[in-house]
């Protein structure tokens, strides 16, 4: 077999359309075709198409995984399951998530530290409800656990300074509390059932929630 033409995609000029025996054979990145060589003229046998075939499905795995990462942060866990839903095949999948991995393009407990400081600044949560959400979005147990007890001690709070914050939010979006017994006592019951739905444990809900009783 010959490679009869190498034309750059119109749509993209970095990838190249390779014509086999005058057929269109498949779409390369241009890189790829960069480093195997490839000229027209040049002989190409089964083999060596498919070895170039399936780097590009590993190279258009890894732009995917790219433009996630460009988004947003993601752990592992979580680029895997998108890059699957795209339709890459788990194998590729893996082989880019390893490459990533490598340089620290992705790294889950980078990745935790941020999601948790970024909770801790803007949305205030519990230590289980910041550990089960990180757990949700595939961070193991203990990586999970060691992000929140760091940010902690990083920024010198506490649970139940994070609750007084989110009960005190709480309290300012709906304004004045009523006065009346039975309208406050409604109140600190929303805002006792608000706190646990965000993590926080008895003791912190019970300290945020005095000024209600």
């Amino acid at each position: 077999m010959r490679i009869t033409a190498l034309e750059p995609q119109r749509r993209d000029d970095e990838r190249v359309n390779v014509h086999v025996d005058g057929a269109f054979r498949c779409g390369l990145a241009l890189e790829i075709v960069l480093a195997a060589g490839l000229r027209v003229g040049a002989d190409i046998d089964e083999a060596t198409l498919a070895e170039l075939e399936r780097q590009d499905l590993r190279w258009k795995c890894r732009q995917s995984a790219l433009a996630l990462l460009a988004y947003r942060a993601r752990s592992a866990a979580e680029l895997r399951r998108r890059l699957l839903w795209k339709g890459f095949p788990p194998d590729v999948a893996d082989e880019v998530l390893a490459d990533l991995r490598e340089k620290r393009y992705v790294d889950d407990a980078a990745f935790a530290a941020a999601f948790v400081r970024d909770r801790v600044h803007r949305r205030p949560r519990g230590r289980r409800r910041l550990v089960q959400e990180l757990r949700a979005r595939g961070v193991e147990a203990a990586t999970a656990g060691d992000a929140v007890d760091d940010a902690f001690a990083d920024h010198a709070v506490s649970e139940v300074e994070l609750a007084r914050a989110a009960a005190e939010a709480w309290i300012r979006k709906r304004g004045a509390l009523a006065t009346d017994g039975d309208a406050r006592r409604d109140a600190r019951r929303r805002l006792r059932a608000y706190l646990a739905r965000r993590g926080f444990a008895g003791d912190a809900i019970r300290d945020a929630t005095r000024a209600l009783d």
